[in-house]
């Protein structure tokens, strides 16, 4: 650990990131080794035998399962909604914390359908973040404690982590984050939102590009990155996903400001989202050109763009299939089936 004296907050962090614990071998080849005995083709499954392996390798065990799923939403707001980047105001950050709460949104209707917890964190909906095209988003202090927060508000024994957020203006500052991370045309990153006209997709894109020019010299490192234009929610969710890691917590992300956050991570440590799978596509734009970037391909392609998790949630079934396939199925000794090296 770093002298206490002389340790930048961002200083734990990236020694956590150093230190990253990897899927259980042992479980993940007990998962193959049965797998060669079901009753099926080699790999007739697809994706849902990779699906075992990677639950089995997270949650260390040969016997993996869905047992006790969890959404978490992570909700906050922008200084730089004021710019009119999207089609909402902010305060209907607010008005859907209060909808989370009635059990009203379509998150709650999904995690109700497929008995996982949901759990939502209000992260000072009150104080929204500076404008980014002006000032730095959060101070380091404040990122590193909004990050520790996100890694403390998932405990709770969950088997299957699905991570959302909710914050009007949160894709500005989604395409912000990536285009400091990735480079490229502005106009790449950006997407419709919350449902912007061409007006708005264009203003959005020149905030972007004020942002970008206002921290320039300090857009060389995913931390400083997210502290300078990133967001509570987005710091909270590098949190949890970390976290998730430390405690073999499998991850399901959803669209693309849960994937920009999972983006800060993947550029701490290139191998620290081996433990998330991309729940889905989103038909925000620049989502598809982001998971490219990631290495995931998505289990969904529904063209949704909710947020709230819904994306993650909705591959709760998959992920749980694939685990009751492959602890149920009979072996072929125990069907008493040939196969094929059998066959004459």
């Amino acid at each position: 650990m770093p002298d206490s004296d002389t340790a930048a907050p961002f200083d734990d962090i990236r020694d956590l990131m150093r230190t990253l614990p990897e899927a259980d071998a042992a479980a993940v080849a007990a998962v193959r080794a049965r797998e060669r005995e079901l009753t099926k083709p080699a790999g007739a499954l697809g994706r849902l035998e990779e699906l075992a392996e990677w639950l089995a390798g997270w949650q260390g065990r040969a016997a993996p399962a869905v047992t006790a799923p969890q959404v978490a939403i992570f909700a906050a707001n922008h200084g730089v909604a004021r710019h009119g980047v999207s089609a909402y105001p902010v305060a209907v950050t607010q008005q859907m914390m209060e909808n989370f709460a009635a059990g009203g949104a379509a998150i709650n209707q999904i995690s109700a359908a497929h008995n996982a917890g949901l759990k939502v964190f209000d992260l000072a909906l009150d104080l929204p973040t500076p404008d980014i095209t002006e000032t730095p988003a959060m101070s380091e202090m404040d990122c590193a404690a909004t990050i520790a927060f996100g890694m403390e508000a998932i405990a709770g024994g969950a088997d299957l982590l699905c991570l959302g957020e909710m914050g009007i203006g949160n894709t500005t500052i989604a395409s912000a984050i990536c285009c400091a991370l990735y480079g490229g045309a502005i106009e790449d990153w950006v997407g419709h939102g919350t449902g912007i006209d061409a007006a708005g997709l264009a203003r959005k894109a020149d905030v972007i590009r004020r942002a970008l020019a206002t921290h320039a010299q300090h857009l060389t490192d995913p931390l400083e990155i997210l502290r300078h234009v990133g967001g509570r929610e987005v710091a909270a969710m590098v949190g949890a996903i970390i976290a998730a890691r430390s405690q073999r917590i499998p991850v399901l992300l959803d669209g693309f400001v849960v994937c920009a956050a999972a983006a800060i991570v993947q550029g701490l440590n290139p191998a620290g989202l081996d433990h998330c799978v991309a729940a889905h596509r989103s038909a925000e734009a620049p989502h598809g050109r982001l998971l490219e970037k990631l290495g995931k391909m998505p289990l969904l392609d529904l063209g949704m763009r909710l947020g709230e998790g819904s994306g993650a949630a909705l591959a709760i079934p998959i992920v749980a299939t694939a685990a009751a396939i492959h602890g149920g199925m009979a072996t072929f000794a125990q069907a008493g089936v040939a196969k094929a090296e059998d066959a004459d």
